[in-house]
């Protein structure tokens, strides 16, 4: 069966604007933000979930033509939906380049005004930065740009958010309580209960992301004393995030740093795991980043390639990034997935989050602190 056949098939029984999932995804690439691991598809918290609000795509302008797309997200994760609007409508064809965001956008570069991408849509927002500041967007519309809060969007509409990630500590119920976790995650390396109990995946993106952001918040002096002290307190490396939450599932570990949606991907197939999630305030533990997407100025129909974006912010769409991918959803309409706080609840630090592509001077730091990168 096709992909885009068993798309149609598991959100027949919901109805056209309650997108269930997907069925058997396999495979995939990524960019050390998650996109690189399929989730399960019997997610906590999706039965008797209400029909989603917002703007279903039958309400929007049709799609038409060719629409290049250039995909910092992986295959695995988004090629589905990808799949599903192009079913919609007789006339579109959706021709989808994958690969990581940042070789999308030196493709995009390297092809200059010859670039065949009408939309680039990447995994984080540092990329987004990257290809604006590169000028090489277009601006959305207001009425693309405004469907999400300008928290999650550029000031110019240059891009904006599809969905969102925060930053979390998930831990071992059988090992800790929530008011075990301290709010602040600068404490983790002299609070001695946490000695050899922690994981981290260095060498993720997100990981070092969040990195960023503490060297942006706390300084290069203070971010290096906490690397110190976290390898001085014994925390344990993992390749990824996703193994981090299986691990503290399994009570080898206690607690972790991993991003929001790996504890319910491990949550959809352990319904009875020993796992939550807490989340620090108003610090680098906290940052809340986004997918999204741009029209890039070689696009050969700004409208259309608009349009398309204005999919991704469908009633459909961010049901489908809720049960799905188990990311946070961006318009308020849509609800995210499991025990979550909404977002207005979460206290993410005022970070301009296009600045957490600048990883080298992150890097440097890590190795100077004896992190293995």
């Amino acid at each position: 069966m096709s992909s885009r056949r068993r798309f149609l098939a598991a959100t027949a029984s919901v109805g056209a604007v309650g997108l269930a999932g997907c069925s058997n995804i396999m495979g995939g690439n990524g960019d050390g933000n998650g996109d690189d691991i399929a989730p399960g598809q019997i997610g906590s918290g999706r039965e008797g979930r209400d029909a989603p609000g917002g703007t279903s795509m039958k309400e929007m302008p049709p799609l038409e033509g060719t629409v290049t797309v250039y995909s910092g997200r992986g295959e695995v994760l988004v090629g589905e939906l990808i799949g599903y609007i192009e079913s919609l409508y007789a006339d579109l064809t959706l021709d989808v380049k994958y690969g990581s965001a940042n070789e999308m956008v030196s493709q995009i570069q390297t092809e200059g005004d010859n670039s065949p991408a009408d939309v680039f849509y990447s995994v984080n927002a540092g990329a987004l930065g990257l290809l604006a500041e590169a000028g090489r967007t277009t601006p959305l519309p207001d009425d693309v740009a405004g469907l999400v809060g300008e928290e999650f969007r550029d000031d110019e509409n240059r891009w904006t958010g599809t969905s969102g990630r925060a930053r979390s500590i998930p831990f071992n119920t059988e090992a800790f309580s929530e008011g075990d976790i301290p709010d602040d995650v600068m404490a983790f390396p002299d609070a001695d209960r946490f000695d050899g109990e922690m994981g981290w995946a260095p060498g993720y993106g997100s990981f070092q992301a969040f990195v960023t952001a503490m060297r942006l918040l706390e300084g290069e002096e203070t971010t290096r004393q906490w690397l110190e002290g976290m390898v001085d307190s014994g925390v344990q490396r993992y390749p990824d995030e996703f193994q981090i939450c299986q691990a503290i599932a399994d009570g080898t570990l206690s607690a972790g740093f991993t991003n929001h949606y790996y504890i319910q991907r491990v949550l959809d197939a352990r319904s009875g795991a020993p796992l939550s999630t807490t989340f620090t305030e108003n610090d680098a533990g906290t940052i809340f980043n986004v997918a999204g997407a741009a029209v890039v100025d070689t696009a050969s129909d700004d409208d259309m390639a608009a349009n398309f974006v204005r999919h991704l912010l469908s009633a459909e769409a961010q049901d489908y990034f809720a049960r799905t991918t188990f990311e946070y959803p961006l318009i308020s309409e849509v609800e995210p997935i499991g025990e979550l706080p909404p977002i207005d609840e979460l206290n993410p630090p005022d970070v301009d989050l296009t600045e957490l592509s600048d990883l080298e001077p992150t890097l440097e730091l890590m190795r100077e602190a004896g992190v293995d990168v």
